[in-house]
């Protein structure tokens, strides 16, 4: 018994685009689009500081004093955006951000681009 064939070149009837008979005369207008979120103007004061001891000589760049009204998680969000932005390693403890190297005027410019008032270094 010979098996037949199904061609695959030649469009078939069994699949037609399902949306082939939608039509878009009688939908609503879209919803006008949400401006964008601006940040806050103030999230709170940060401070940072220069830490050496303990660490082998090399030097690194605390920021502390988060409110307490800013989650872990943003805390979080914030030391990656910070060590994307500063091309540095670091890492989050007790809520305050340790960012490697010495690179306090880049960490001040980010800080103060999202919105905070930075203090110390």
């Amino acid at each position: 018994m010979k098996k037949s064939r199904i061609p695959v070149s030649a469009p078939q009837e069994a699949m037609q685009s399902p949306f082939a008979a939608l039509e878009i005369a009688g939908l609503p207008e879209a919803p006008p689009a949400a401006p964008e979120q601006e940040k806050p103007s103030r999230c709170g004061r940060v401070v940072l500081r220069r830490e050496k001891s303990g660490r082998g000589g090399k030097t690194v760049v605390v920021v502390s004093d988060f409110a307490p009204t800013i989650s872990s998680g943003q805390i979080e969000t914030l030391a990656r955006k910070a060590r994307q932005h500063c091309g540095c390693g670091g890492t989050v403890a007790n809520r305050e951000i340790e960012l490697q190297g010495d690179s306090a005027p880049k960490v001040r410019a980010f800080f103060q681009s999202e919105g905070f008032a930075v203090a110390g270094v």
